[in-house]
């Protein structure tokens, strides 16, 4: 076979913990290669291995066919392997050809040479169909285009073996499906990728084969072509996967969150909510469906208290909690996953005790007289981890140091264990594995049932559809239409979140269904 990558029996502990045990993985030249397995199975730790962060307990790796050491990033840029790592490594006040070149800054008679570069960085994108202005700061760009900075990043470098890390936790659909297209036209011009994605629909729509991991422990390779997305997701979990979720009716009782004619500017003074108006009762999931930047993240925000209204008015049990501080606005009974876990949600180099108890350490039992009780905050944290599956060493582990998905159940199991009367989840199960999507899942269906409101924001329609008992379309800052999940189609919804109304949706995709081109609804 003509490898480009062989990683044979690589093993890496920490203390007493094997990460990776004596894992295989080979990567042929040309291929998109998936690396799958649950949250803190060993899928970065393997990566970082491979692209020198750390240094392997035993095996051998070797690239094109001859055995290296690979000591550290350096080494693997010269050996041409890049990574696009899970969060992006991006100064925000600088351009992208600032970012691109920064550490390797080409100079002329003692000047950095930005022009030169720039013109680099836009030919590369211009093969690659990347669509990258060289000139444009990190800070005006979305989330989408700065995943091909980071991209560009490797390939200015010469990196032919690319290492993509949980590439699509952060995109939209949009951004999803261009990214993939990339990935596809990256290997059809020579370059080989490993890509790590908990998501199946990514791994059937691109991969060519398939490594499974678990616990650390390699369990196979696949042909993609030779499985399917139940199969994989049995090989990952250990156990069969049920991707629709069960729930019976809701039984709404009364409001708990109310918002009248919202309005909210960004900090240059552009309206992000125009008028927006929203109820969620006791009882039920009020889904929000909508690309990302109609703006969801400025209604979650001015809800929770991170931005100010410019008008209209929010209450959460009857009370008027429009522009409060945090705080005030939390002991009303608001639990709050943040769509952002290391902005919003963690504290990443306080333990996963200390972060289980950032909500509440103020109050009893946690803390009594101003003096914390850490036997109390340290039996929480042990609660969370077994209740929410939180693989960690323990309650004493830096937050840093779990996986993206661990991070998340460990914010999940602490908003939900504090029991607020509306939760609001934004992008619950984003970098998380199947089986920890179905255990998500019923746990917010859980909250609905224990006669809690909860909100659910996400960019995944199918995950809108499955668990919300209405669906609240975004559009332009304000709801365009509220529909039953049961009764609407994902083409419909596509159209609303375009900013078509529901009856116009609705009419165009009856239409096209009586032309017999349904999946090409305009």
């Amino acid at each position: 076979m003509n490898y480009v990558i062989e990683m044979l029996d690589v093993s890496k502990r920490f203390g007493n913990f094997y990460a990776n045990d004596h894992i295989t993985l080979q990567l042929e030249k040309g291929e998109i290669h998936a690396l799958l397995g649950e949250n803190g199975a060993g899928k970065s730790t393997l990566m970082n291995v491979l692209f020198g962060l750390y240094q392997p307990d035993g095996g051998e790796i070797r690239v094109r066919g001859e055995n290296v050491a690979i000591t550290d990033p350096n080494v693997a840029n010269d050996l041409g392997i890049g990574m696009v790592h899970q969060h992006f490594m991006l100064v925000e006040n600088l351009t992208v050809t600032e970012n691109i070149i920064l550490g390797s800054e080409p100079t002329k008679s003692g000047i950095i040479n930005i022009k030169d570069s720039a013109k680099k960085v836009a030919e590369i994108s211009r093969m690659y169909g990347l669509d990258v202005d060289p000139y444009a700061k990190i800070e005006d760009i979305s989330v989408g285009m700065q995943q091909r900075v980071e991209i560009l990043k490797t390939l200015y470098r010469g990196a032919d073996i690319l290492i993509f890390d949980e590439p699509t936790a952060s995109l939209t659909p949009q951004e999803i499906d261009e990214l993939l297209n990339i990935m596809k036209k990256l290997v059809a011009e020579g370059k080989s990728i490993i890509l790590i994605t908990h998501k199946l629909a990514e791994i059937m729509n691109v991969s060519d084969k398939v490594t499974v991991i678990r616990k650390g422990k390699g369990i196979g390779t696949v042909i993609t072509s030779e499985t399917n997305p139940e199969e994989l997701a049995t090989l990952m979990v250990g156990r069969q996967v049920t991707f629709k979720t069960e729930k019976g009716p809701s039984q709404p009782t009364e409001e708990v969150l109310k918002i009248e004619n919202l309005q909210v500017n960004d900090y240059r003074g552009v309206a992000k909510l125009k008028g927006l108006n929203l109820s969620v009762r006791r009882g039920e999931i009020i889904g929000i469906a909508g690309i990302d930047g109609n703006g969801q993240s400025e209604l979650i925000e001015a809800i929770t208290g991170l931005t100010k209204v410019k008008s209209g008015k929010i209450f959460i049990n009857d009370e008027d909690v429009t522009n409060k501080k945090p705080r005030k606005i939390t002991e009303t009974g608001i639990g709050h996953i943040p769509q952002d876990r290391h902005k919003h949600g963690l504290i990443l180099d306080f333990s996963v005790a200390y972060n289980s108890a950032l909500q509440s350490y103020y109050h009893e039992p946690l803390s009594k007289g101003g003096i914390m009780n850490y036997k109390e905050i340290n039996e929480r944290a042990g609660e969370i981890i077994k209740e929410y599956d939180v693989r960690t060493q323990g309650a004493h582990e830096l937050a840093r140091a779990l996986s993206g998905g661990n991070q998340q159940k460990l914010i999940i199991g602490r908003e939900i264990m504090r029991n607020p009367d509306l939760l609001i989840a934004a992008l619950p199960t984003r970098g998380l594995d199947v089986g920890a999507i179905e255990f998500i899942h019923r746990r917010l269906i859980e909250q609905r049932d224990k006669g809690k409101a909860v909100l659910l924001i996400t960019f995944e329609l199918d995950e809108v559809m499955n668990v919300s008992d209405k669906i609240a379309v975004m559009y332009d800052g304000t709801i365009v239409g509220t529909v039953n999940p049961k009764e609407t189609t994902e083409q419909a919804l596509g159209l609303m979140m375009a900013g078509h109304s529901k009856d116009v949706a609705e009419k165009k995709v009856l239409a096209a269904e009586k032309d017999g081109d349904e999946h090409h609804v305009e």
